[in-house]
């Protein structure tokens, strides 16, 4: 693998979870040894929710503190070990006050959380005939924009619900970003409707890179996620995408792409910001 500073290797894990959270771990440590070994990757991403079953009922029996709680030493230990860096999908995290969040943490190198990413966006939706799911019966919302850099690329992170809210993705684009990673979970309601068409018009929007991971489908339990993790361009084109059960999607990132695409249309100085914006405030 030789390095390209414009070019980044991603590995996404797909991956498929059970009520056993030890299991759930050990599971994604050993899909993140194999991927180091076989594919050299820079970043590699995990799903929403990878330690625990997806339901209300169930995030704060599984709710761990972050960095010192197993989950977080899993790891960090695995970032420092294999000198990469780890989005670590999410988990539920219990955080000051005794409330539970869903959070993603990221790993640096060197084995440090360089970023933590609480879910902004609560999951509530009822779709007649489909779907009902709040979130906000166990979970507490998060504040922040968060951000990281990668060998001078910055990366916005979003979860799941995240990607539904445009604005979110234009303060990122706005902030600098080329790429926005969103460890996600949607179900089979809204998987075939928008999983797809969001990461494409998120991408289309602001001219970047969108990344998603996805649990494995598994029928047999109470919240079926769709799967389908997938890579999108800034050309909004799907350059990668995994099918529904357990995979290893590697994706090789071409950042050049961002600036061609911007240059080509540049939506991006031509906004009328004399009649609008979208602008970040501090809470």
């Amino acid at each position: 693998y030789n390095y390209n500073p414009l070019v980044m290797r991603l590995v996404l894990l797909q991956l498929r979870g059970s009520k056993d959270k030890t299991a759930n771990v050990q599971n994604a440590v050993s899909k993140i040894e194999a991927a180091v070994k076989e594919h050299k990757p820079r970043l590699i991403t995990l799903p929403e929710c990878f330690n625990a079953p997806y339901g209300t009922k169930y995030f704060r029996e599984y709710s761990e503190s972050i960095p010192d709680g197993y989950t977080s030493q899993q790891l960090s230990n695995l970032a420092k070990k294999h000198q990469v860096y780890i989005v670590g999908g999410t988990i539920p995290e219990l955080g000051e006050n005794d409330a539970i969040y869903n959070t993603c943490t990221v790993w640096s190198p060197t084995g440090d959380l360089v970023a933590k990413h609480r879910k902004m966006h609560l999951f509530d939706i009822d779709v007649k005939g489909g779907i009902r799911f709040k979130e906000s019966e166990t979970l507490s919302a998060g504040n922040d924009f968060t951000t990281i850099d990668v060998d001078g690329h910055k990366i916005g992170i979003g979860i799941c619900y995240d990607i539904r809210f445009e604005e979110m993705a234009r303060l990122y684009r706005n902030a600098g970003c080329e790429m926005i990673i969103y460890p996600a979970a949607f179900n089979m309601t809204t998987g075939p409707l928008h999983w797809e068409l969001l990461q494409r018009a998120r991408a289309n929007d602001n001219q970047l890179f969108v990344v998603t991971t996805s649990p494995a489908r598994d029928t047999t339990a109470e919240y079926v996620a769709y799967g389908h993790s997938m890579v999108v361009d800034p050309w909004a084109k799907v350059q990668q995408s995994a099918s529904d059960g357990e995979e290893t999607v590697v994706a090789d990132i071409d950042f050049s792409l961002v600036e061609q695409v911007r240059q080509q249309i540049p939506v991006f100085s031509q906004r009328r910001l004399d009649l609008y914006a979208t602008e970040r405030r501090s809470k």
